[in-house]
């Protein structure tokens, strides 16, 4: 090469280590020369300019500034254009807001890449320093409120999530038409009655556990408008969407949105109050007084404000993009962001899976269509949750090797007509809300493909410890789509169903067909799912409700999963209302309270008395129904399941994480902490002691949870009781002996990791031990035995009458001898509303004749049993 006075110019190569992992080779005297501006990548860290061209050796500082320099390359790229994020923080005043001249082009991609181990950060908080002891509150501290922090739902203390000021309502409430009178002015006299938000738990009634919210699968949550005296008066329209409901005039007890109850009187019962001053109490809580500009936090032992890094989000949004294509977003860590609609007037008025009413009259119009007039439409069109990072009208975004954290809303949107798009190799945990929602509800059919979410691969992510905020929130959840794919993730550790699919099936509870829609060809295929619904209740390891597909060709098919460990009270498999043309193939499913695969569900789509077509065949399951066609559902060449070691290998070996991701497994995020308060305490007691169940921690942080610690006070005294986290999974209850009879007790129960010991549940209602008459529970009903060779399905219903104490287990005999004890969550939670209990009894011989017996057990003694015989099947 020739200068321009003829001289050869020495040629040089410097290699530069970039944070994505790659390596950039430039020419150049002694530093590298720059490649043409058209094809160059751009480089951005936390510690660059934007006066810097976005050189690598010069980076801009923000990525707004990053994304100007694409804009100017992206009409001439001849090749992939990399943004290299260097690792560290990059704090956002304002989302990072994306559009289609922030796109790809002849045949290239935009990648936005970070340093793929999840240091870099897109951080849409800010940090509270400055903090000081509050004189009169002995370790209670404050600090100023940051710049720009109005308002925010969440506070982290490095890298972990801490607790919103909560607590019991220190008075009782009684429901008015516009919120509560209250048995004394105590709120009255409280900071900032306006910012107390009232919480509504769901889940099953069970032992002294209050059912509340809008159904066993949600959790709504109002703020008060006003405390004047005994006057409580709540937020509207939060109040009226959550407390009234349009009832079909000639269809007695059904409402017309006709999700969950159309009585609301248990939903006006708070569950407990949260975010007010009066309530830090407790190691891990905090509070910010928006008022006087001031944030409060309890630190726990061991925590030094001086040195910790204490986060509040602030920004609701990380990443708006509209329209953009052939994008990629890979190596990134997506924290600190929230989600405020629920703090304002509108509250939280949950319907399911996150969608809520909202608007004023939502309760009477949104949604309602052609039941109503003046209902908008279509059909169950509510409000979405918002996530934190949202894509709409995209085409081939990528979102790969990242970590979602920290958020205050749903996790990941890919909607409004976004197609052909990935999220692989992600980690999605300490989400407030949902996880990654595909698709929406708001459109069930549509004249253009351009609104059509279609072509979408959620595969090989690990979803976890969520939802943290929300919680019936669920960690995939979509809607009317066409050709999406779920597979290979794993699953485990969260509060409510796994994954979500379908919407608009509800008509068939008033004998009208589903909502027809565009969705066909989804694919829900060898995941990994356990531990699920570890809070609330009535939903599943995948839920589907309403039309999959035209046929059962192109509906949807749930393939080669494995699912087990079910707390709450729903099924593996669930085909709710309007569920048709769904197949069910080759799973792993056990372990779950109430049913594997279920329920079958009218079709009233031909007004013939069908059954929506279905096909259940070739799993193996603990159910045992036998092989029938029932008016369209179709069972078949299911296995019965006689123990889970007896899956078949090649198909637990496939479920979950394909090898190349399993590294998900071992990332920690968030710091190392003790492990998220237990939730829904219930105890009864008898003489000298009493008995106490909860819902597990999910969110352990980075150290699995141990032991529980239940701890009961009353007379003065306090008592505690120890069992091992494995001891209780196995018997879903402690007892608490050497109490005092007459004595009320209150009781909460604490999770112990590694790393320490949890705050406290909130408290269990009150009890009082003393002797009972003796009554003993009455016989199970429905009992009996779907056999293979070796093995039977036992099945029965709980009795009715418990006599003086709740259900603790069964007792099964069977005619060779054997004696067997039933113990678990679901033979508690099944009792109340009668639903049917499973157990597999395994070595048995073909072709014999077996006699079993089932009995209900209590704390006062066992009932009598039920009696039924079997044939196994000849080998």
């Amino acid at each position: 090469m020739l200068t321009k006075h003829g001289s050869k110019r020495r040629r040089t190569v410097v290699t530069v280590l970039l944070g994505a992992g790659a390596l950039l080779a430039a020419t150049g005297p002694a530093a590298a020369a720059e490649p043409d501006s058209a094809d160059r990548d751009v480089y951005v860290s936390p510690t660059g300019s934007d006066h810097a061209p976005g050189t690598a050796h010069r980076p801009v500082r923000t990525l707004g500034k990053a994304r100007d320099l694409v804009r100017q390359r992206a009409p001439h790229l001849t090749r992939d254009l990399t943004v290299h994020l260097a690792p560290g923080v990059f704090r956002l005043t304002e989302p990072l807001r994306l559009d289609a001249r922030d796109s790809g082009g002849n045949g290239h991609r935009v990648i936005w890449q970070g340093s793929g181990s999840g240091d870099t950060e897109l951080n849409g908080g800010v940090r509270v320093t400055g903090w000081r002891p509050v004189p009169g509150r002995p370790g209670l501290f404050a600090a100023a409120a940051p710049r720009g922090l109005d308002n925010t739902r969440q506070l982290y203390v490095d890298g972990v999530r801490e607790q919103r000021a909560r607590g019991p309502l220190p008075v009782t409430v009684k429901a008015t038409a516009t919120g509560y009178t209250a048995s004394a002015d105590t709120l009255a006299h409280w900071r900032n009655p306006q910012d107390i938000e009232f919480v509504y738990t769901a889940g099953e009634a069970l032992w002294n556990i209050q059912r509340d919210g809008l159904g066993q699968w949600t959790e709504p949550r109002c703020p008060l408008a006003a405390a004047e005296g005994t006057t409580i008066t709540m937020a509207q329209p939060c109040w009226d969407n959550s407390t009234k409901r349009v009832l079909f005039p000639d269809i007695p007890g059904r409402s017309v949105n006709m999700v969950g109850p159309a009585d609301l009187t248990n939903g006006r019962h708070p569950t407990y109050a949260e975010n007010a001053f009066e309530l830090l109490d407790t190691p891990g809580e905090w509070y910010l007084d928006r008022s006087a500009h001031v944030v409060y936090y309890l630190p726990k032992p061991g925590q030094d404000l001086r040195r910790a890094d204490v986060e509040v989000p602030v920004l609701e949004k990380l990443v708006d993009a509209r329209g953009i294509h052939d994008v990629a977003f890979r190596g990134l860590r997506y924290s600190y962001a929230t989600w405020l609609t629920p703090s304002s007037p509108e509250g939280f008025s949950e319907i399911q899976a996150g969608y809520t009413i909202t608007g004023a009259n939502g309760w009477a119009t949104q949604g309602l269509c052609q039941f109503v007039p003046g209902g908008t439409c279509p059909y169950a069109s509510w409000t979405r949750e918002p996530a934190n990072v949202s894509v709409s009208h995209g085409q081939r975004v990528e979102f790969s090797d990242s970590v979602f954290a920290h958020l205050g809303g749903a996790g990941l949107d890919l909607i409004d007509g976004t197609k052909e798009s990935q999220v692989r190799g992600d980690i999605f945990t300490d989400i407030s809300g949902n996880g990654v929602q595909l698709g929406g509800v708001d459109k069930p059919t549509t004249d253009t493909d351009a609104d059509v979410v279609r072509d979408i691969a959620v595969t090989d992510n690990h979803l976890y410890g969520l939802p943290r905020e929300f919680h019936g929130g669920v960690p995939i959840v979509n809607g009317y789509t066409v050709r999406n794919t779920l597979s290979h993730n794993q699953i485990d550790h969260v509060g409510y169903s796994a994954i979500s699919v379908g919407w608009g099936g509800w008509p068939d509870k008033i004998k009208q067909p589903a909502t027809p829609n565009l969705s066909h060809d989804n694919t829900v295929s060898d995941n990994l799912i356990f531990d699920y619904m570890l809070m609330l209740d009535d939903g599943g390891g995948i839920y589907t409700q309403g039309i999959t597909g035209t046929s059962l060709d192109d509906g949807e098919k749930v393939t080669g999963n494995v699912i087990h460990g079910q707390w709450g009270l729903g099924k593996g498999v669930y085909t709710d209302n309007g569920n048709t043309y769904e197949t069910i193939r080759g799973n792993v499913l056990y372990d779950m309270a109430y049913a594997n695969v279920g329920t079958v569900h009218v079709d009233y789509r031909d007004g013939l008395g069908n059954n929506d077509p279905t096909l259940t065949e070739g799993n193996y399951w603990e159910q045992g129904d036998r092989d029938k066609v029932d008016k369209g559902a179709i069972t078949r060449g299911n296995k019965l399941l006689a123990s889970p070691s007896d899956a078949p290998a090649a198909i637990v070996a496939n479920a979950g994480l394909e090898p190349a991701y399993r590294g998900l497994l071992t990332r920690r995020v968030g710091g190392p902490a003790p492990a998220e308060a237990p939730s829904r305490v219930g105890t009864f007691a008898v003489a000298g002691k009493l008995y106490a169940t909860w819902n597990p921690t999910y969110a352990f942080n980075n150290s699995p949870v141990t032991t529980y610690v239940v701890t009961a006070t009353g007379g003065g005294r306090t008592f505690s009781a120890t069992i091992s986290a494995a001891d209780f999974a196995k018997r879903a209850y402690a007892e608490v002996p050497g109490l005092t009879d007459g004595t009320p007790y209150t009781v909460t129960v604490a999770a112990r990791n590694a790393y320490g010991t949890s705050e406290p549940s909130l408290p269990a209602a009150p009890v009082t031990p003393g002797p009972k008459p003796g009554a003993l529970p009455g016989a199970p009903t429905s009992a009996r035995a779907l056999p293979s060779t070796t093995a039977a399905s036992i099945r029965w219903n709980p009795p009715a009458a418990t006599g003086d104490t709740p259900v603790l287990g069964y007792t099964i005999t069977v005619s060779d001898g054997r004696t067997i004890r039933v113990e678990g969550r679901d033979a508690l939670v099944t009792q109340p509303t009668i639903k049917g209990m499973t157990r597999v009894v395994n070595n048995l011989n073909p072709a014999t004749t077996y006699t079993f017996t089932v009995s209900a057990v209590t704390a006062t003694g066992t009932g009598p049993a039920a009696t039924f015989t079997t044939t196994t099947a000849a080998a």
